[in-house]
């Protein structure tokens, strides 16, 4: 039988075995989602199949830092510094809030109840718009909507100051494609702040660099335009739409700018940067914790309900993050309502059998490293084989060994301990106890059955020794009863 051509399969992950559109990002747009070279290139280059220059591209980076050490992986000094920090990113990410705190602190700009009012409503639209949009519908596919859903997701997505649908998912898609690894572009082992912030501020090593099928974003007309005119969008919607609405409605020009704009922007950003930190951080992992991810009431409400992101990461296709009916998710709310209204449409869910299965297997997981760290005696087939003349020279040499479903128990250490009376077990030293164990005598417990099991010293052969004594005791039981029943009819 063939199998797979792994390289093949990974040029189909990658998106790179077929001709790629080429989106291109018009003014500095592009260098503000990192694709400066993508701006450059000419109409003859735009028609061109680009595959084969991209392979070739990344084929060279990876041998030319080989050869030579990247910025990224020197140590920090002086010299460095200024090298190491992606400074667009800083100023867009950290100095234009500050900028703004201190410019109304100066300027005495204070915020008026219209203009927070005006803040809170912009940032929800734009929060969900990434949520909604940007990640559950671009992303991962996990519904699709009508033209005017998107189209209000792109503008107000493109609010938030985040970069384009096509960035956005592009680098969501390699997060999830490479979890937990070097090529992980928000790698969470490298600590809380840099799966926060840090992967932003730092520039980034080109020997990780990654890619993902997005073809079906750049097949998507709303998602080219939002991309060609990004930088356009992002102004308008971001700021000069909240600066203007206060300075009509209500003349707080400023204060629109500043509160409902910039500092608006940078709110969505950072309950935006939480995913990628918090919920990799603190929290539960009820369906796998071999990687990162969690489940966190906590994460669920700064971020518009993307903190069950264990179940996320598990189910990334479900266009629900929270199961339960009483779960914070006003995005997986916002979908369904869409739905009932014609605007979103092909909800996808994982089978309740497969998240079953996750959840059964994640606790079997946590019982079996409980189970791990207790004492269950020996295992049987570690256990030295004796005759029953090997038994009897052996418990007339030392007193305790008693012989139950064809175990050899030493139960001398426990002798002072049995709540029966020591005289009990001293009557059968050197015998066969099953029958006396079971019910004959008594009926013990499944703990006594499990403190037995720690007293294993031997097999008596060709006994048909069993180490599940307790489930013996109750075919014992069971046989007796139906027995007992046949003789009384």
């Amino acid at each position: 039988m063939d199998s797979v051509d792994i390289t093949q399969a990974n040029a189909v992950a990658a998106g790179t075995n077929k001709p790629v559109k080429r989106i291109v990002a018009s003014g500095i747009g592009g260098r503000l989602m990192g694709t400066k070279a993508m701006t450059t290139v000419t109409a003859e280059e735009l028609a061109r199949d680009s595959v084969a220059e991209v392979l070739k591209r990344d084929s060279e980076l990876r041998v030319k830092y080989e050869k030579e050490q990247h910025i990224s992986e020197k140590d920090w000094s002086f010299d460095t510094f200024f090298q190491k920090i992606n400074w667009l990113n800083l100023y867009l990410v950290v100095a234009f809030p500050l900028f703004a705190i201190a410019g109304a602190i100066y300027f005495q700009i204070k915020p008026t109840i219209q203009t927070v009012t005006l803040g809170v409503i912009l940032f929800s639209l734009s929060g969900l718009s990434i949520t909604a949009g940007y990640h559950r519908l671009w992303s991962h596919r996990a519904y699709d909507a009508k033209d005017p859903l998107k189209i209000v997701f792109a503008l107000f997505g493109a609010a938030a100051i985040e970069g384009s649908i096509k960035w956005w998912g592009h680098s969501h898609r390699i997060h999830h494609r490479y979890t937990d690894t070097d090529r992980d572009p928000y790698d969470a082992r490298k600590g809380f702040w840099y799966s926060h912030i840090g992967w932003m501020l730092l520039v980034p090593n080109p020997k990780y660099k990654a890619r993902a099928d997005i073809s079906d974003l750049v097949d998507d007309w709303i998602v080219r335009v939002q991309h060609r005119h990004y930088l356009s969008i992002m102004l308008i919607m971001g700021l000069v739409v909240p600066a203007l609405l206060s300075h009509y409605l209500w003349n707080d020009f400023w204060g629109g700018l500043i509160y409902a704009g910039l500092l608006k922007s940078s709110a969505i950003q950072q309950a935006t940067f939480c995913v990628n930190s918090l919920a990799h951080w603190i929290g539960e992992q009820p369906f796998d914790d071999r990687r990162t991810p969690r489940d966190h009431f906590l994460t669920a409400l700064v971020t518009f309900g993307e903190g069950y992101h264990n179940f996320h990461h598990e189910f990334p296709s479900d266009y629900r993050n929270a199961l339960k009916w009483y779960q914070y998710d006003p995005t997986k709310i916002l979908i369904w309502c869409a739905s009932k209204v014609g605007l979103a449409y092909n909800l996808k869910k994982f089978s309740q059998n497969a998240i079953d299965q996750g959840i059964l297997q994640q606790k079997q997981k946590k019982l079996d490293e409980m189970r791990s760290k207790l004492n269950w005696g020996p295992q049987i087939a570690d256990l030295p084989i004796w005759t029953k003349e090997e038994f009897k020279e052996k418990a007339a040499q030392k007193k305790g060994y008693i012989i139950i479903s064809g175990i050899v128990h030493d139960c001398s250490s426990f002798i002072t301990e049995h709540p029966g009376g020591q005289a009990l077990v001293r009557t059968s030293y050197g015998k066969d106890a099953t029958v006396a164990f079971n019910g004959g005598v008594y009926a013990h417990s499944n703990a006594a059955h499990n403190l037995l099991s720690t007293l294993r010293v031997a097999v008596i052969k060709d006994s048909g020794a069993n180490g599940n004594t307790y489930s013996r005791q109750l075919e014992y039981l069971a046989k007796t009863e139906k027995e007992q029943m046949s003789k009384s009819n």
